[in-house]
């Protein structure tokens, strides 16, 4: 509202003025049971990226409350995610300083700061359409391979043994090498098992029962009461109290290295939150600004960056829990932060008597939630050239680096593009006797040509890539004409771009034609088309008389010529 502070435009300050009394049970209801998923999901998050636990509860705290506080979609569940922890591990964990989780947590606080900036100049730059750069084959590619990829990373955890390897390729021989050697550890993967079968057994048979608390709760009581903590590997306990801001350790050399990755992770977090919030937005007839969803995910990147945290997107999975557990507002999100809050300082000695077994079957279910085979398959069935460029983005995430794959896979989707518009569709058009206007001579080939004309249709924006094409094919329709050719007419209304380059060709192919007694004309060229023309210095040689509204009309002039 015009003149209104700075403060109260805020969406949570609007929804706590709009408030109604019947809103609070469900909210607080669902804030409670969404910190059933918050604590054990933040901190198994935080493993898979190479972190200590507990920076994924500090990950988790305070950017819901930020985002509480500024964040356009009123149900939208922000917090650690799976599909970013591996490129944080990528980006950080190269950096720390080795055996110092103080180190890594200060780093993964500046990448947190940095992707919050890169999100913020973007929203204020309404930069959101960047996130179109990850087309479906390259989102189910990166996807699966994340999947794999923390897969593959939790399995020793899980098994209770270690491996010194790095890269995927290299994981998975250390992994078998260890099981082949017998090094796994029969209480550690007893307990990681068990955690496994109760959250899939759960979740297929009773799934209003929250399973992964079930596995987590389950695993700290037997742990406590069998003794467990000497035996296996434990979470630990949290440190006391809450961070302050601290980047102690690091340089700006480092800074200037996790840029880079930040904008990747910047992209990823926005396109995963921002498909979530158009989503849930449109589902409860809301309606969501992509830019000033960018910024609100950047504040809480930057704050959660602050406090002891790293880089935050929504969550596929928490964001339903909230939903179906009946949240209607910010507040929900508000109760799971400070519940999870209160968990940290009333009761952190509670996560000693968590066994990594156990956080690790967590993190491998809630991983294999991004596996889409069928979406692969679909993909497959529609276009092998997508389905190529799934595989492409797979493989490279898997086997080169996250980030190395996911710009890899971009670059061959603009490749792709680029041959498409390269060999384009381009046609003779002909007359029916029993249909009006013109069509496809390779559909209908007993259609009627008109002798003297050649109409040709090339379904392309013209540019430095075929340009030539363009000239050659109406060149080689006018060679092949049944009668001598007096005019050429090009169906121009796919023509929507146009380069210097093509302008060239088009001169070229107007000279040849005119050498040789024939007439080159436009039918349906759009106006932006003709206005480059003019702006290219050929306006004289393509004046208003070779254009025309519509093939029809083209025709008829042609016909009706002297």
């Amino acid at each position: 509202m015009p003149g209104q502070p700075i403060l109260g435009r805020l969406p949570g300050i609007a929804t706590a003025r709009d408030y109604r009394r019947e809103w609070l049970r469900r909210d607080i209801t669902a804030g409670l049971v969404l910190t059933a998923l918050l604590i054990p999901a933040g901190m198994g998050y935080a493993e898979a990226a190479g972190l200590p636990a507990y920076a994924g509860l500090y990950a988790t705290i305070v950017p819901l409350l930020a985002y509480a506080l500024v964040g356009p979609s009123k149900i939208l569940v922000l917090g650690p995610d799976s599909s970013l922890a591996p490129l944080i591990a990528a980006a950080v964990v190269p950096l720390a300083v080795a055996d110092d989780p103080e180190s890594a947590l200060a780093l993964a606080g500046v990448l947190g700061v940095l992707v919050g900036l890169v999100l913020l100049i973007g929203g204020f730059l309404r930069l959101g359409f960047v996130t179109q750069l990850l087309s479906k084959p390259i989102r189910l590619g990166y996807l699966n391979a994340i999947a794999l990829i923390v897969v593959v990373g939790q399995l020793p955890k899980l098994l209770g043994f270690s491996v010194d390897a790095t890269g995927l390729v290299g994981e998975i021989g250390g992994i078998a090498t260890s099981v082949a050697r017998g090094e796994i550890d029969p209480i550690a993967a007893a307990v990681g098992v068990a955690s496994l079968v109760v959250i899939i057994g759960l979740r297929l048979g009773a799934p209003r029962v929250p399973g992964v608390l079930v596995a987590v709760v389950g695993a700290v009581v037997a742990s406590a009461t069998l003794g467990l903590t000497d035996e296996i590997g434990m979470v630990g306990a949290l440190p006391a109290g809450l961070p302050l801001p601290s980047f102690g350790g690091v340089d700006w050399g480092d800074v200037g290295r996790l840029v880079g990755p930040a904008a990747g992770i910047a992209l990823i977090a926005f396109a995963d939150t921002g498909v979530l919030s158009r989503t849930f937005a449109a589902r409860r007839g809301d309606d969501v600004d992509g830019s000033t969803e960018m910024k609100a995910v950047g504040v809480a990147n930057v704050a959660g960056g602050l406090f002891g945290g790293f880089p935050i997107s929504a969550s596929g999975s928490r964001t339903p829990v909230a939903e179906q557990s009946g949240a209607r507002t910010q507040l929900a999100c508000v109760v799971g932060a400070v519940a999870v809050l209160v968990f940290v300082l009333v009761a952190p000695g509670v996560t000693s008597y968590l066994p990594d077994a156990a956080l690790a079957a967590v993190v491998i279910v809630a991983a294999t939630a991004l596996v889409d085979v069928k979406g692969l398959v679909r993909l497959w069935r529609m276009s092998t050239v997508e389905f190529g460029l799934a595989i492409a983005a797979f493989l490279g995430v898997a086997l080169v680096g996250v980030l190395q794959g996911i710009l890899v896979a971009i670059g061959l989707s603009f490749v792709a593009v680029v041959a498409r518009a390269w060999q384009p569709y381009r046609t003779e058009l002909i007359s029916l006797p029993d249909r009006a206007g013109f069509h496809d001579v390779e559909r209908h080939p007993a259609g009627h040509r008109i002798p003297g004309l050649v109409l040709v249709r090339f379904d392309a924006p013209l540019f430095f890539a075929n340009g030539e094409i363009f000239d050659e094919y109406v060149r080689s329709v006018v060679a092949d004409a049944p009668t001598p050719v007096e005019w050429v007419v090009v169906a121009a209304e796919p023509i929507t771009g146009l380069d210097t380059t093509a302008v060239d060709e088009l001169v070229d192919l107007d000279i040849y034609l005119e050498g040789n007694g024939i007439r080159l004309a436009f039918a349906e060229m759009k106006g932006p088309i003709k206005d480059r023309l003019i702006r290219f210095g050929v306006g004289d040689r393509f004046d208003a008389t070779h254009f025309y509204p519509t093939v029809e009309s083209a025709v008829a002039a042609f016909q009706d010529r002297a």
